[in-house]
């Protein structure tokens, strides 16, 4: 049995639910740093990383790498132009302020907790009849990665292509972290949470059965706005296939009532509702094995 983590963000709280309800080896879906109450005390990237840690030193813990520990390794190293990879904006430093408000930025804490990760955490897991990714799971995009990257671990001399998204390797490694975000079709739009004007959309891919905008689009508060009208051929592509292995992602911010949206393919990451699942190497994911922590 291997009981799958998704986002911590930080939480050691939430950390310590997940654990107690897992009796073996745990699967983490990435993100465990950049938690949003820097200052409010409820949050410790030193404290869930530490404890992560030696889980995985102790051989009972795996995981892949999220967009935030992908920021992260960018952020605390520096390009030939001696520019850091991933620029210090007042956007990005907000993000990722949690994290420097325990070690600082370009410290050798930083250096080495973002080692750790590269290191550590592939872009994905395919193993005994389940996948893991944070974000995004395409055949197309792991083959390009594995033609240099057979384990899905980086290296150094990749990181200057994947920050400024310069070559199909870099632009593959970006979407399997960060997924993929659409264009909705001329004359549509939308006002996001901040009232800012936005076009693109974040897409449930693994919704194999979605034929609609309304089924896929993630990131618009009001879906009556949305197309009525099918998506297009490039975004089908993009849909999960149910004859495939079953997978598991973080990532999307879900909100409502936890769920498994497929029977092969499935988002845990309800930062309300935090919930774990426990897979038992069976063909189709079962609401039976999907726990809500209470």
């Amino acid at each position: 049995m291997l009981t799958i983590i998704p986002d911590l963000h930080a939480d050691p709280n939430r950390l310590q639910a997940s654990l107690n309800r897992a009796d073996h080896t745990v699967a983490f879906l990435g993100d465990f740093i950049d938690g949003s109450d820097a200052t409010g005390g409820g949050t410790s990237d030193a404290a869930v990383l530490k404890q992560v840690r030696t889980l995985f030193d102790k051989g009972r813990a795996v995981g892949v790498m999220g967009n935030h520990e992908l920021n992260a390794i960018l952020f605390h190293r520096k390009g030939e132009d001696g520019q850091p990879l991933r620029p210090h904006s007042p956007k990005n430093i907000d993000q990722h302020r949690s994290f420097l408000s325990c070690f600082g930025t370009e410290t050798r804490e930083a250096i080495e907790w973002t080692e750790w990760f590269r290191t550590t955490l592939p872009l994905w897991r395919d193993e005994a009849g389940l996948r893991l990714v944070h974000a995004f799971w395409s055949d197309t995009l792991i083959s390009v990665i594995k033609l240099r990257r057979p384990d899905g671990l980086l290296q150094l001399e990749d990181l200057p292509e994947i920050a400024d998204e310069s070559t199909e390797f870099g632009r593959a490694v970006k979407l399997l972290v960060s997924g993929p975000e659409v264009l909705l079709p001329e004359g549509y739009s939308f006002a996001d949470a901040k009232g800012n004007k936005r076009r693109e959309v974040r897409v449930a891919w693994w919704r194999g059965a979605a034929s609609s905008w309304g089924d896929i689009a993630l990131s618009v508060p009001d879906h009556s706005i949305l197309p009525r009208e099918a998506f297009n051929a490039d975004i089908a592509a993009m849909m999960y296939p149910p004859e495939a292995a079953s997978v598991l992602v973080g990532h999307y911010k879900m909100a409502g009532r936890v769920q498994l949206d497929h029977a092969y393919a499935a988002c845990l990451d309800y930062p309300a509702t935090p919930c774990v699942y426990h897979f038992d190497g069976e063909n189709n994911l079962l609401e039976s094995n999907l726990e809500v922590l209470s």
